[in-house]
């Protein structure tokens, strides 16, 4: 078939664009801007990809998937309305990818990238599909000649329930996304619930309350971190960080990346592998394969006297519970000042968690706020200047990285602050990762 993606550039819907591309697909697709997703469609998959979007770009098309940002005013979702084309959402069209395949599926509120890619590690045979960029495979696709696909569930918008999942793991279950949920967290929970139900095997982590809950209701191999998993240790390897735990009785195991959370993914990912027959040796050499993935604790500068670190932290128990890696990591490479550049992520969830991110930001050094990035979404008001006045931030329009030095800019892009040594660590899920790398 001839398949058109409208949104092609985001990191979801060009993982499946990637998939049936390797199936034998057709691609195209287009995006508000190009990127360096599009540019690998283009070179790679054979994609044709229109920039912006228009609405000649869905002609001969059998069928148009379109990502959640898109609405029905959009001139190619009108324009395939137009022409009879089926028109499917990202949700929607999972159940024709998925619907025959055997599917090992991560959900969760926060790790589910991490813990997808690291069971994509354990597992080398099957196809793989990420919301993020593995750097074991340099992509957040990787193909294989058969049905098993490690697969990122999403449950921002229930699409986690189209996954057909034979296996399920959930790493931790957390309100978010509750604007989808109309703030209903009975409706919430039950999307989790009916999740699992779909499953037929479930790896979970036993010390969240709302999946320990359902001991008794659905049956589970659980995980408990707070005595499953022992002597959890940091250690730097060639300068990279690298965290060293034990499973139950199954021995040491060593994985890329800092903090108790990695051993809890890591350890998750692992069960999950043995639950599919595979055996803890093997898995542990494995697990050295796994490299870590684009935007988490993403180290791209490296140098002795000064470190910038991209994380895609959009929430505030995850960017504390990386914040906590940071700073084991700073002490252990000798960086005393501790700098953080965020951009909030949404309008909704700013407001919904702007306590917890207030909190969450305690004991840095210098705090640098961007503008929201609205992810489609229409602005709200929000003074972030004043709720976060205890670290007097520097509220700033854009970064920049050049030479090793990170600008700080204003809306002329004149520089308010440079960053020359210590320890940087930028936030977010916008197009801060392209800002700190020097970009855009």
């Amino acid at each position: 078939m001839r398949i058109h993606f409208i949104g092609i550039g985001g990191i979801g819907l060009s993982a499946l664009a990637k998939f049936l591309a390797g199936r034998g697909h057709r691609i195209s697709g287009s995006d508000m801007r190009q990127s360096e997703i599009t540019d690998d469609l283009a070179l790679n998959y054979g994609a044709k990809i229109t920039i912006p979007h228009h609405p000649d770009a869905v002609e001969g098309a059998d069928r148009v998937i379109y990502s959640a940002a898109v609405r029905p005013s959009n001139v190619e979702y009108q324009r395939a309305k137009e022409l009879g084309i089926e028109l499917l959402s990202r949700k929607e069209a999972l159940k024709f990818i998925l619907e025959d395949k055997e599917v090992y599926a991560v959900g969760g509120a926060h790790g589910k990238s991490t813990t997808s890619a690291m069971l994509a590690s354990l597992l080398p045979e099957t196809n793989a599909l990420i919301g993020a960029i593995s750097k074991e495979f340099g992509s957040n696709v990787r193909s294989a000649p058969n049905d098993k696909v490690v697969f990122e569930a999403d449950e921002s918008d229930e699409s986690f329930l189209n996954s057909n999942p034979k296996l399920a793991i959930v790493t931790n279950v957390e309100p978010e996304h509750m604007e989808y949920y109309e703030y209903d967290e009975e409706r919430f929970y039950n999307a989790y619930r009916k999740f699992l139900e779909l499953a037929h095997i479930r790896v979970l982590n036993g010390e969240d309350p709302f999946l320990y809950s359902l001991k008794e209701e659905l049956p589970s191999s659980y995980l408990y971190p707070s005595r499953d998993l022992n002597n959890i240790e940091f250690v730097l390897v060639d300068g990279e960080p690298h965290t060293r735990f034990e499973l139950r009785d199954l021995g040491r195991f060593e994985v890329f990346g800092f903090g108790t959370h990695i051993a809890v993914d890591a350890a998750l990912a692992i069960l999950a592998a043995m639950e599919l027959g595979e055996d803890p040796e093997t898995l542990r050499e494995r697990l050295k394969n796994y490299r870590g993935i684009k935007k988490r604790f993403d180290i791209i500068q490296n140098d002795e006297h000064c470190v910038v670190i991209d994380d895609y932290g959009h929430h505030p128990t995850e960017i504390a519970a990386t914040l906590e890696s940071l700073r084991t990591f700073a002490k252990m490479r000798g960086l005393s000042k501790f700098k953080v550049i965020w951009q909030p992520h949404k309008y909704t969830r700013t407001l919904d968690n702007l306590k917890g991110f207030v909190e969450c930001f305690e004991g840095v050094d210098e705090l640098v706020i961007l503008p929201i990035w609205s992810a489609g979404e229409i602005e709200i008001p929000i003074d972030l200047k004043g709720a976060f006045s205890r670290y007097e931030p520097t509220m700033a329009h854009r970064v920049t990285r050049e030479d090793g030095i990170v600008k700080v800019l204003d809306e002329k892009g004149q520089v308010l602050r440079e960053f020359r040594e210590g320890l940087i660590a930028a936030f977010g899920a916008g197009d801060i990762t392209y800002q700190i790398r020097g970009e855009r």
